[in-house]
């Protein structure tokens, strides 16, 4: 191979990936969910690939890396403005242990058994299941814990106070759009919402960037910053 041409090669294929990560986003280095950590190792194979092969020129490189680029950017900016293409390629969170409780359902679909879970809480220096008030298993494989009172780093009994039930937070409403199936889980309605909403001086769904409910604490919104 020709040292000039590989040359060549090397140098377009280092800003070519440097701008597709400064393009798509930070997801890609730290491989966020399944899809971003296969496409960054198609993406470091389609360049590693071409720069060994004598028949591959520059044009390729550019035209294979700009093209894979491109797909990856239709991706994330599908999953950033519609929730329907963001479960499909990011996936959604499944709990695994629901207010103390292992559940057998959420362990069989997805796929994991009760040593594996039990080796997750371990690296997350959780050493016992009873210790685990909720537990998450995230898109990219790990784990999200929330822990009972009693066994959090400060404890109430250093305090010598009463313990509190624990409660995870619910996103009600993401980008603008209700989640209606998590409003029902919680017992409540579309009026309840919109008083909730109300009191914190907002009168329109579409207006909220974030909502969360959290049991003791009440509602917390977020609505889009205001454009000038």
């Amino acid at each position: 191979m020709n040292i000039m041409h590989l040359t060549m090669e090397l140098i377009t294929g280092f800003f070519l990936l440097f701008i597709i990560v400064k393009w798509v986003g930070r997801k890609i280095i730290n491989q966020i969910t399944p899809f971003t950590f296969i496409a960054s190792i198609v993406l470091s194979e389609l360049l590693g690939n071409a720069l060994y092969d004598d028949k591959v020129g520059t044009f390729y490189i550019i035209y294979s890396m700009s093209l894979w680029g491109l797909l990856l950017f239709t991706v994330e900016y599908l999953g950033r403005k519609h929730l329907f293409f963001r479960g499909i390629f990011q996936g959604k969170p499944a709990a695994i242990i629901n207010n103390g409780i292992v559940d057998p359902e959420a362990l069989r679909k997805s796929r994991m058994n009760l040593n594996q879970l039990q080796s997750l809480l371990r690296q997350s220096e959780t050493f016992s299941i009873r210790e685990v008030a909720f537990c998450y298993l995230e898109a990219n494989g790990s784990i999200s814990i929330l822990k009972k009172p009693q066994y959090q780093k400060a404890t109430l009994e250093n305090f010598n106070l009463p313990g509190k039930p624990a409660y995870v937070p619910v996103t009600l409403i993401r980008d603008g759009e209700v989640l209606w199936d998590e409003i029902k889980d919680l017992g409540f309605d579309e009026s309840w919402l919109k008083m909730q909403l109300l009191s914190q001086s907002v009168s329109d769904y579409k207006d909220v960037f974030i909502a969360e409910w959290l049991e003791g604490d009440g509602m917390f919104v977020q609505t889009y910053p205001k454009t000038t």
